[in-house]
C-alpha cells in the first residue's frame, strides 16, 4: 500500500497543543493504516490505497478542522518525493557544513508561481539563500536562524500559498523512517 508523509502546519505552535496520540487517531478515523507521528511538530507517516495526494490533502484539512476546530494547512508528499527531497544537496557542502549555518526545506501547498519565485531569488543574500527544486524551496540561513530577516511566515506571505517548514535533518529522519516501513 502506498506511504505518505503529511505535513501539518499549526501544530503545537501558538498554544495549540495536540498530543501525538490524538493526532494518530485522527488518521486511523480516517481509514489510514500504519500511522505513526515523527516528533511533535506535525509529521504524519501513514498508508492509504488512495494516489490523489490533493485530495488527500483536503480529507485530512477537513477532518481536522472539525476535530480540532482550526485549519491546519496540509502538505502530503509520497515516499518517493520525500526520498528526493532528503537526498537533494541544493547547496554546496562546504556552505552547508559552516559553523552556524542549517539547510530547510519549504513545503508549499502549491507551485509558487514565478513571480513569487523571481521576488523570492531577489531576497537570496549574505545570510539566506534559497532554490527552488520541483515544489520545494530550500533555504540556506548562514547564520543563526534568529538573525535571519526570514521565517516561515514571511516566506508564505512572499509566496502567496501556504508552507510549512522543516530543518533537513528532519526530512532525512522522516525519509529513513518512510522507507524502513
Amino acid at each position: 500500500m502506498p506511504r505518505y508523509v503529511a505535513f501539518l502546519r499549526a501544530i503545537n505552535v501558538g498554544g495549540r497543543v495536540v498530543k501525538m496520540e490524538r493526532l494518530r487517531g485522527l488518521f486511523a478515523e480516517m481509514g489510514f493504516a500504519k500511522v505513526e507521528t515523527f516528533i511533535a511538530s506535525g509529521n504524519v507517516i501513514f498508508e492509504t490505497r488512495a494516489k490523489d495526494t490533493g485530495a488527500l490533502e483536503k480529507k485530512i484539512e477537513r477532518h481536522l478542522h472539525e476535530a480540532l476546530g482550526y485549519e491546519v494547512a496540509t502538505m502530503v508528499r509520497t515516499d518517493g518525493e520525500l526520498a528526493t527531497i532528503a537526498g537533494t544537496k541544493a547547496f554546496p557542502s562546504r556552505e552547508t557544513e559552516a559553523e552556524g549555518a542549517s539547510v530547510y526545506v519549504a513545503f508549499p501547498k502549491s507551485t509558487p508561481s514565478k513571480a513569487a519565485t523571481e521576488a523570492l531569488a531577489s531576497h537570496s543574500g549574505v545570510i539566506d539563500e534559497f532554490k527552488i527544486r520541483d515544489r520545494e524551496i530550500f533555504w540556506l540561513c548562514r547564520k543563526r536562524f534568529s538573525e535571519s530577516e526570514f521565517s516561515g511566515t514571511k516566506l508564505e506571505k512572499l509566496l502567496g500559498v501556504p508552507i510549512t517548514v522543516r530543518n533537513t535533518t528532519t526530512v532525512r529522519k522522516l525519509a529513513a523512517l518512510i522507507d524502513s516501513g
